[in-house]
């Protein structure tokens, strides 16, 4: 008779990962974490080109187009997939820049999963949505779960219409997809990859290497944000809880912490007092402008025990730490 560590053993090797857009920010360390969770060769990692991460040499690894539906099928069919962590997007200031291509691999991609997990080739789907679902109608502190949504950008535009289709697909497909709406997301194993919040991660980069800083946004901007290790502790997380424990189908709301430029810039003098910052503000200050200035995540944490580790200080201290 199986105990209860064998039976664990057994779901951890029956579980086969497809992460796509695996070389992204928040794609590279979700990639390690679930290589440690499921076992390397359990964990198969793709984007349309490999990068030379350390991560990426301990796992299969295919290169994928995110908007081509037949490749991704063949990857599902071929290495036996159960979970599909589907990271690829174009953020939010490049999506600008290229609405068209935002739409195509934002949207498409997420269609092309759900219809699979609609025809049993997988059992699980993760997709990430965020707070760009919110616009300027949006209640601006301690944003509800359930409230206004009026997005402003093609990327917002995208993340809440995938919302309504993960919904939509759970409610009359039964398909087992569990999403979070990401805040900024602060990492030092990556660069951030063309989002609004990319400043909160440029800062730290600028103040070890040149001691000043030109930021793009105004100094009062209250954004949302969240160290990389409570991301990704959030994603698996909500993808390990009970399916009866996930009572929203759209995407939850999480949270870690809020600050502005200027706030930000006076934890970071406490441990590199010569930093200086200047303001420069771009197109991405109206994108922000639009965006909420706090979170409340209350619905996560009361269905699957979300909570954050890392707050505004320990995000500081973590990113100096390790970029030295």
């Amino acid at each position: 008779m199986w105990t209860c560590p064998d039976i664990v053993d057994f779901f951890l090797m029956s579980t086969k990962v497809l992460i796509i857009g695996a070389c992204g920010q928040i794609g590279t360390e979700l990639t390690a974490a679930l290589q440690t969770t499921y076992g390397a060769l359990n964990v198969i990692a793709s984007d349309i080109r490999k990068s030379d991460n350390d991560v990426f040499a301990d796992s299969p690894f295919e290169i994928l187009d995110a908007t081509n539906k037949e490749q991704i099928r063949a990857c599902i069919e071929k290495h036996q997939i159960t979970d599909v962590y589907l990271m690829a997007a174009l953020l939010s200031a490049k999506a600008e820049k290229n609405p068209e291509f935002a739409w195509e691999l934002n949207m498409n991609s997420l269609l092309y999963v759900l219809d699979f997990a609609k025809d049993k080739l997988i059992e699980k789907v993760f997709w990430p949505s965020s707070i760009a679902v919110f616009g300027k109608n949006s209640p601006k502190v301690q944003t509800p779960q359930h409230t206004i949504m009026d997005p402003s950008t093609v990327y917002g535009i995208s993340k809440l219409s995938g919302e309504r289709w993960c919904e939509y697909y759970h409610k009359n497909h039964g398909v087992d997809v569990r999403s979070v709406r990401y805040p900024g997301i602060i990492s030092w194993k990556a660069r951030p990859g063309g989002g609004t919040t990319d400043y909160a991660v440029e800062i730290f980069h600028e103040a070890l290497e040149k001691g000043s800083y030109t930021c793009f946004l105004k100094e009062d901007t209250a954004l949302p944000m969240m160290f990389m290790d409570d991301a990704v502790r959030a994603t698996i997380s909500i993808m390990n809880a009970e399916s009866s424990a996930i009572k929203i189908r759209s995407s939850y709301n999480i949270s870690a912490t809020s600050f502005t430029p200027k706030e930000l810039t006076s934890e970071i003098q406490k441990l590199l007092p010569d930093f200086t910052i200047e303001y420069a503000p771009d197109f991405r200050q109206q994108i922000a402008d639009s965006w909420p200035e706090s979170i409340d995540d209350t619905d996560a944490a009361n269905d699957w025990n979300w909570s954050a580790h890392f707050d505004t200080k320990a995000i500081v201290a973590e990113m100096i730490e390790n970029l030295r």
